[in-house]
């Protein structure tokens, strides 16, 4: 378990590594994106990838993405998990240079829960 101090705000705990179910959840989402070659090349990078730490605010500044409220159900539970000092996995990455962005191909609800508690937290992440 890797816990991340910030500074007397919420300390938040990610598992040292990805959990295992959150490769088929990237490649089913990446799939839609990309064609399966790709694809499955994208998942063996991550695989193979180390984890390195990302802060929050920029992995959104370079997806582009809206940040999700805590109407959204997924958000709350980690939100409710990150308060019980449960840990979280890794998120997986892929720079997209043909479009200049960041794809969050898994962790985007993770993200959006680690953001409510500290915009500067670094995340733990595999980017290929």
């Amino acid at each position: 378990m890797i816990k991340d101090k910030n500074d007397g705000r919420e300390e938040i705990s990610w598992l040292p590594d990805v959990e295992a179910q959150n490769y088929p959840n990237a490649h089913s989402y990446l799939s839609l994106l990309f064609d399966p070659e790709r694809v499955d090349a994208m998942i063996e990078g991550f695989k193979r990838a180390t984890v390195v730490k990302v802060q929050a605010k920029d992995i959104f500044r370079a997806s582009r993405l809206p940040l999700l409220g805590v109407g959204n159900s997924h958000v709350e539970k980690d939100r409710k998990k990150i308060a019980k000092g449960q840990s979280l996995s890794p998120l997986l990455l892929v720079r997209d240079q043909a479009h200049g962005r960041l794809v969050i191909a898994d962790g985007y609800h993770r993200l959006c829960s680690v953001y409510f508690f500290d915009e500067d937290a670094w995340i733990p992440c595999k980017i290929v």
